[in-house]
């Protein structure tokens, strides 16, 4: 079987990588393990929102605390919010044994959490001001046998795929599960399904969002993007087909804009919010049979179980673990496909 990285964990003991306190970083390359000549981090929203908000917005001072988590850590794994991102680089080096299927020289993003991943950092981040979650980097990064990798594709800018592929769990899984309602729904005798499934998407003009609203729209379901402000409802105008405006962690607020834009509620609810507090909201604005797709690493878990208890709400609710069977390809596609979400995409990364 190929390894999990096991030998690389240092404490505690006995644990997988991603629930270890500490890894080891060191750059030697194991029989099945790949080492990459990190190019760039990318830090997932939820962490760099609380570095961010806890620093007050100084750079210099979350360049500092990144630091101080992969020095002492082995890897980037945010105590507070317990996660992430992901990163791109260079192949440096390919154990004989790695069914990876890269080579030295292929440019890669790592499709595995940089929670797991053992990471050193050459550089002191020298080249990022801290203020943005894709982070310039030098250093060495090492994936286990049993990882998940990407080559970039030679038709995007680095920056652009990094964006991407940070989300791509997200827009398949939609995919997966509006196809799944369509299949299942009931048919009219000419056999078309009589209602499409509908999806509402918490954070619609964010990374994932977008790509979720994407998915789901040319999976043939009706979508609704919930977002915080009128900029956002106009960058989404092309991308669902119906955009509303409500504070994500206001669950009467939110069930009401997703029932007035849908007529009614959704039968799937996508959380991709990377503020906590935006569980009832979900499972309010969904249907009864539905179901809850938490892609938010800001959710509180024991929240959405005690809250949907709590509401006697007949909703299933799914963690977005990020990885569905050719997730990377799939959302390369959606943003080849609908030039509104490249544009969307682009303007994120011009933005950093």
């Amino acid at each position: 079987m190929a390894s999990v990285g096991l030998d690389r964990v240092v404490e505690p003991e006995g644990v997988l990588p991603q629930a270890a306190w500490r890894l080891d970083a060191s750059p030697e390359v194991g029989p099945d393990e790949v080492r990459v000549r990190v190019e760039r981090l990318n830090l997932d929203a939820a962490s760099f929102r609380q570095l961010s908000e806890k620093h007050g917005g100084d750079g210099a001072a979350v360049r500092a605390e990144v630091l101080e988590i992969v020095g002492s850590r082995g890897k980037m794994h945010n105590p507070v919010t317990g996660s992430g991102g992901m990163l791109i680089g260079v192949v440096d080096e390919v154990g004989p044994r790695s069914p990876l299927g890269v080579k030295p020289g292929d440019r890669v993003a790592t499709l595995v959490s940089l929670t797991l991943t053992p990471l050193a950092i050459t550089d002191g981040l020298a080249g990022w001001d801290g203020l943005s979650e894709q982070v310039p980097a030098e250093g060495t990064a090492i994936l286990f046998g049993r990882s998940i990798v990407g080559v970039l594709p030679d038709d995007l800018a680095p920056e652009l795929a990094l964006a991407v592929y940070d989300v791509c769990g997200a827009p398949a899984l939609t995919d997966r599960l509006v196809r799944k309602y369509r299949t299942e729904a009931p048919r009219s005798g000419a056999g078309e399904a009589v209602d499409a499934p509908s999806v509402a998407v918490l954070g619609g003009a964010g990374k994932s969002g977008s790509l979720a609203l994407t998915a789901a729209r040319l999976a043939g379901a009706r979508t609704v993007g919930i977002v915080r402000d009128e900029v956002e409802r106009a960058a989404i105008a092309e991308i669902a087909d119906v955009a509303r405006v409500a504070d994500a962690r206001n669950p009467v607020e939110v069930a009401a804009a997703v029932t007035d834009a849908l007529g009614g509620p959704a039968t799937i609810t996508v959380v991709c919010v990377d503020v906590p507090g935006c569980e009832h909201g979900a499972i309010l604005a969904t249907a009864e049979g539905g179901t809850v797709i938490f892609f938010s690493m800001a959710t509180s878990f024991p929240a959405a179980a005690l809250g949907a208890e709590g509401l006697a709400a007949d909703v299933t609710m799914l963690i977005g673990n990020g990885y569905v069977p050719g997730h990377a390809a799939f959302a390369v596609d959606l943003l080849r496909r609908v030039p509104a979400v490249r544009s969307l995409f682009e303007a994120r990364v011009a933005g950093h």
